[in-house]
């Protein structure tokens, strides 16, 4: 193809989701050490005229990513326990709610009223909402280091490690082999986890001048405005991505490059062999569905 698609992806339970410009590939080591491949067509509507639009872009690649993560992650859980059988949409809604709810009561409400005992101490509703969101980016913080003690967890850090390597590959021009993924970083600057760790940071920006009474509209705040927050942040992680030479981009990708420490392991092999079927799935089937202006040439 003569012009690149952006990859991305997410890792799974021993496994790695890419999603190409017309499907999610899913490739994940089953229990008979053989690998489990699984596509799922893009709805359309996610590739239509709002993936251009500034800021609304965001707030759509959030519910898509929501979507097609959840998808992905029930499906690699059923194959690595041995099991064939898919969740209805009706299971995957509501684990999709019931993720939301957590990742809100977590890390938006629950900083929100440990803030209100320091908000007591000081008259300045700009203080509180700082110390809020310093408490929310712990939190965060914390969250990551804790989880990552878990060996299945590991295991999926080492796989996400593995997904950004291929995608490093790809955007270098490397043929996808184990030799040629190994040898690129863990780290990559359009990664889930670093957007994930510039919403917190916008989320202080934007709340820090949000008035702290009445206590309903403060609650109301932290959670109609997650979108918008969602919404700048990817603004953020895009240009960074497209200008990754630029110093200043680059001096503000440094913490979300530091934070994938946290979130990435060095896979091994095996781990970089499913990445890498992950990615030739995802790119066989653009190639077989190739740009109209492309084919004229």
């Amino acid at each position: 193809m003569d012009q690149k698609i952006i990859y991305g992806g997410q890792a799974v339970i021993e496994g790695v989701m890419i999603r190409g410009m017309h499907i999610v590939s899913v490739a994940v080591r089953n229990p008979k050490g053989t690998i489990s491949t699984h596509t799922v067509p893009i709805n359309s509507w996610f590739n239509s005229f709002i993936r251009k639009i500034p800021f609304i872009r965001g707030i759509a690649v959030m519910a898509e990513t929501l979507a097609i993560g959840m998808r992905a992650l029930t499906y690699s859980a059923n194959i690595a326990a041995g099991e064939d059988e898919e969740f209805g949409k009706g299971s995957i809604a509501v684990m999709m709610i019931l993720s939301l709810a957590f990742a809100i009561g977590f890390f938006f409400l629950l900083p929100l009223f440990a803030s209100k005992g320091f908000e007591s101490l000081v008259d300045s509703a700009i203080l509180a909402n700082i110390v809020e969101g310093v408490i929310r980016l712990v939190l965060f913080l914390l969250y990551v280091l804790v989880i990552g003690r878990a060996e299945e967890i590991r295991r999926v850090f080492m796989y996400h490690g593995a997904e950004h390597m291929a995608v490093h590959a790809y955007e270098h021009g490397e043929k996808l082999t184990t030799a040629s993924v190994s040898k690129y970083p863990t780290a990559h600057p359009r990664c889930g986890t670093a957007f994930l760790l510039v919403v917190m940071l916008v989320a202080i920006i934007v709340f820090t001048f949000i008035p702290r009474d009445p206590l309903w509209w403060l609650i109301t705040s932290r959670i109609v405005l997650i979108p918008v927050i969602a919404a700048a942040s990817y603004e953020v992680i895009r240009l960074s991505g497209i200008h990754s030479t630029n110093p200043l981009l680059k001096v503000i990708a440094v913490p979300g490059l530091l934070l994938q420490r946290l979130t990435t392991r060095e896979p091994d092999a095996d781990q970089i062999e499913v990445a890498i079927v992950a990615m030739q799935e995802a790119i066989s089937h653009d190639e077989m569905r190739a740009y109209p202006r492309q084919n004229s040439s």
